[in-house]
């Protein structure tokens, strides 16, 4: 009767290793996933900025129609270059297009590269948003 116990101690052990193994694995894809979320999150954020202090006159601390002066600055809109979700950046800042380059802190497809999305604004839209996993 010892032996019987003790091989079902061991399938127990088992079985439940198997279910931590999993439990973690589950938890790291929930992870990167919330991770995306929250930095697609803050591009929508920091796009809806950017076009209002687009709008907004030189003479009230706005752009006067020209993303120019977002240009490689955050300060502007107010938005901090990183945060707990990623780091952002905005480039190519001219008349009437910026590009806003948030990556996330978590690997989305375990390639060893952190995730990426890129958006591509407009004075009143966004015209790509491309996540990069």
């Amino acid at each position: 009767m010892g032996q019987q116990q003790l091989l079902l101690l061991v399938l127990a052990a088992v079985i439940v290793g198997a279910a931590i193994l999993l439990g973690i694995s589950l938890f790291g894809q929930g992870a990167a996933q919330a991770n995306q979320e929250a930095v697609v999150h803050d591009i929508m954020n920091i796009a809806s900025r950017a076009q209002t202090w687009y709008r907004r006159p030189v003479a009230m601390g706005g752009g006067g129609r020209n993303f120019a002066g977002l240009n490689g600055n955050l300060t502007p809109i107010n938005w901090p270059a990183s945060n707990t979700n990623g780091s952002y950046s905005i480039s190519g800042g001219n008349a009437t297009t910026a590009t806003i380059t948030g990556n996330g802190f978590e690997d989305g497809n375990d390639d060893g590269t952190p995730l990426q999305v890129v958006a591509i604004i407009t004075p009143d839209s966004i015209t790509s948003l491309t996540v990069t996993p």
